[in-house]
C-alpha cells in the first residue's frame, strides 16, 4: 500500500463517520472554512466563529466575540500548558461575563456540541501546512472539529 492510498484510505473512513474531506492544497484560501491569513495561524477562525455564533445564540455578541478571542490567544506561552487550556475550552467551553438585566451573568461558549454531535462541522483536511517557529509541517491528514489546533 502506497502512502496516497493510505491517506484515501483514512479520509474514506473519516467520510463514513461523518468528516467533510477536504484537500488543502486544492482548496487552502478558496474554501472559507480554511481560510488563514497564514500558515502560522492555527485556528481556523472563520469556522470558530460560526460554530460559536450556531451553538450558543443565547448568549450576547459581545461575550460570544470575548469567548472567539480567549481561544485565539489562551495565554500560554508554553506547547504543553496551552494544549491543556485549549482542551479544557473544547471539553467545558470558554469561560464569559456579560450583562443581563442589570446583573453579570457568568456562563460558558460552547465550541463543540456535545449532545448533539450533528450540529459539529468535521473537516478532515489533507495537506494543511502548518508554519511552526522552527518547522514546517504538513500532515497527510488534519482532523478538525469547527476548530483546529496543533501541536
Amino acid at each position: 500500500m502506497t502512502e496516497d492510498q493510505l491517506e484515501q484510505e483514512a479520509l474514506g473512513w473519516l467520510a463514513s463517520v461523518g468528516y467533510t474531506p477536504l484537500n488543502a492544497r486544492d482548496l487552502d484560501n478558496l474554501d472559507p472554512r480554511l481560510a488563514r491569513a497564514s500558515t502560522r495561524e492555527l485556528v481556523l477562525a472563520v469556522s470558530l466563529r460560526a460554530a460559536i455564533d450556531r451553538l450558543n445564540p443565547a448568549v450576547p455578541a459581545a461575550a460570544r466575540e470575548d469567548a472567539f478571542r480567549q481561544v485565539l490567544d489562551l495565554g500560554q506561552p508554553a506547547l504543553l500548558s496551552g494544549n491543556r487550556a485549549f482542551h479544557r475550552v473544547l471539553v467545558t467551553g470558554v469561560p464569559v461575563q456579560y450583562q443581563k438585566d442589570g446583573e453579570t451573568r457568568g456562563d460558558f461558549v460552547r465550541l463543540i456540541d456535545w449532545q448533539d454531535t450533528s450540529r459539529n462541522e468535521w473537516l478532515a483536511v489533507q495537506q494543511f501546512t502548518i508554519k511552526g517557529p522552527r518547522h514546517t509541517r504538513r500532515p497527510d491528514t488534519f482532523c478538525s472539529s469547527t476548530v483546529c489546533h496543533w501541536c
